[in-house]
């Protein structure tokens, strides 16, 4: 009952039918039980941020989303269709990317190749010329090679390349993990500009400043549940359950 009275108040700043909704999500890695029952929604537009400590159980709700962790059990339902059981290629084809914090570009392509990489699995995919315009870093390095990138146009080429799938849910995982604050600015300008043309993020975070920049709200998770939730106009407020949530 704790859990469902959070997930209202954590959604309540949102108008409208959620776009993702998942309901008592559990999860697997062989034998250990990571997830114990995940819940939480995802409106259209929105900017939804997962927090919590290294271990909590946040990418591995973004791996279950997009259908990557063959063993979960529970309810996903994203725009009306129930995607519990699907393949991450036809979860994709639902219009979902998943950028892991790994990145996984291809060190012996260069940055175009590397773009052009990803089939479009739905109309509306971003062109070169629009991935360039986001981030005019890839235009100046679209020969060089995955190695010769830094750890911030890696991240910059890793979010290009799932916007050219035609995928308007987005979720990032740790996308300012490692990087200098200049970048992480761009980064968080990025996120912004694509909320603006309605894409909608779900974000695994474990800065909250960054955080703070750029989600609507924010659902705390801890072993594998959420256990708390608010908007970002309540950050203040909850400021100091943050510092003991994260360790910080």
């Amino acid at each position: 009952m704790a859990e469902t009275t959070t997930l209202d108040r954590a959604a309540s700043a949102a108008t409208g039918k959620p776009l993702l909704s998942v309901r008592d999500l559990q999860a697997w890695y062989g034998e250990s039980h990571i997830l114990h029952g995940m819940n939480f929604e995802v409106r259209t537009g929105e900017v939804v941020t997962l927090l919590g400590r290294n271990g909590a159980g946040k990418t591995t709700t973004l791996k279950s989303v997009m259908g990557i962790i063959g063993k979960r059990t529970g309810t996903i339902d994203f725009d009306g269709h129930d995607i519990s059981r699907a393949s991450s290629d036809k979860i994709a084809r639902r219009g979902i990317a998943f950028c892991p914090e790994e990145r996984g570009i291809f060190a012996s392509l260069d940055v175009r190749e590397n773009l052009m990489l990803p089939p479009q699995v739905r109309p509306g995919g971003l062109s070169l010329e629009q991935i360039f315009e986001l981030f005019p870093n890839l235009r100046e390095r679209l020969k060089s090679q995955g190695t010769k990138l830094s750890g911030g146009e890696q991240q910059m080429l890793a979010i290009a390349r799932i916007l050219r799938t035609g995928a308007r849910f987005l979720m990032l995982d740790e996308p300012t993990e490692g990087l200098a604050p200049v970048i992480i600015q761009q980064i968080g300008h990025t996120i912004a500009r694509l909320k603006k043309e309605g894409f909608t993020i779900l974000l695994v975070e474990q800065n909250f400043r960054f955080a703070a920049t750029v989600a609507d709200r924010y659902y705390v998770v801890e072993h594998g549940k959420i256990i708390d939730g608010f908007a970002n106009s309540e950050l203040d407020a909850n400021m100091d359950k943050l510092h003991t949530y994260l360790g910080v």
